[in-house]
């Protein structure tokens, strides 16, 4: 798995976890409010989560003039980085701050993307305001933007032998029987699969998600009609459909797994429209489990399956929002 680093700026994400204390004293905040301590539910804050809780607060601390001079560009820049990195409460402060020209200048475009980025989360607020700010923009605000990486390598014959051995624990032996027959036929390595249908119903053929997703790969009804899936509950016709988009996604993408894993989670027009992984928590995260379970960044792809997406080139260009979660 690569090591991930904190988007856009030049400092890595391990700087801001290094300066948490004086981050923390500078916004007001005891350390242990959000350094990992567990939450009321009892689960422990990721260090992203971390992360979002000090650039949110120090944010609106900016946006208030709460204890220091208020200053609407510093607050935009840091709930931009708050923003890239999945919060929706931070998206929702730059649509409104773009919207009223609060501390920035107004921008009825930049307003409409934020807000679209918080409401396809879930904020209710942001979902109402879509009413005023219409579609979604299909460009992305500078702020939004970071260099594309080097273009990545395929690995060589001992990483994809090791990656091979990286099989969920859990995995039902016939799962995994079924995995290990279908996938050469569509080039699809098997932990790839595996590791898509661990994180879509966790090996559970009878799931139903409240989108209407159906059994082990999460098939939602356009995507089985699309790749002729009569039974998604079946377990090996719905193995087949997830591996033929799978198959076809590797190639829409040039086997970019971070790509593949957000447009399966998210769909590939969402991929295309942020110009790379969406700023969605829930997306960020299924990435990194995609690409933890897998070991690898590219995977050999069928370029016969589909022509190569055209935002690509905007991704490999430097106009990608975030290409790695």
């Amino acid at each position: 798995m690569p090591v991930f680093f904190r988007p856009f700026t030049t400092s890595p994400l391990a700087s801001w976890c290094g300066a948490l204390a004086l981050v923390c004293c500078a916004a007001g905040l005891p350390v242990a409010a959000v350094a990992g301590e567990p939450s009321a539910a009892g689960a422990r804050d990721t260090p992203e989560e971390v992360l979002i809780a000090v650039l949110r607060t120090e944010a609106q601390t900016y946006e208030h003039g709460d204890g220091v001079p208020r200053d609407g560009g510093k607050a935009a820049e840091l709930y931009c980085e708050a923003a890239r990195l999945g919060d929706a409460e931070s998206q929702f402060s730059l649509g409104w701050m773009y919207t009223n020209g609060r501390g920035v200048e107004r921008s009825d475009a930049t307003a409409a993307f934020f807000f679209h980025a918080a409401a396809e989360q879930g904020h209710e607020q942001a979902q109402r305001m879509l009413q005023a700010v219409g579609g979604p923009p299909t460009e992305v605000p500078d702020c939004m933007r970071v260099a594309a990486p080097a273009a990545p390598r395929l690995p060589g014959p001992a990483a994809r032998t090791a990656a091979a051995a990286r099989l969920p624990a859990a995995a039902p032996r016939r799962v995994v029987e079924l995995v290990n027959r279908m996938a050469p036929q569509y080039r699809v390595w098997p932990q790839l699969a595996l590791a898509i249908i661990e994180a879509e119903s966790n090996f559970d053929t009878v799931a139903l998600s409240p989108r209407h997703a159906k059994g082990l790969m999460q098939l939602i009804p356009e995507t089985a009609a699309r790749f002729q899936v009569r039974n998604p509950y079946d377990p090996a016709e719905n193995i087949r459909g997830g591996l033929a988009y799978l198959r076809w996604l590797l190639a829409y993408f040039e086997g970019d797994v971070a790509l593949v894993a957000a447009a399966y989670n998210a769909g590939e027009g969402t991929v295309e429209r942020y110009r790379g992984v969406p700023p969605y928590a829930e997306t960020r995260a299924y990435v990194r489990r995609i690409l933890a379970a897998v070991g690898e960044t590219v995977h050999p792809f069928d370029a016969e399956a589909a022509r190569p997406s055209p935002a690509l080139r905007r991704i490999r260009d430097g106009e990608a929002l975030q290409r790695r979660p």
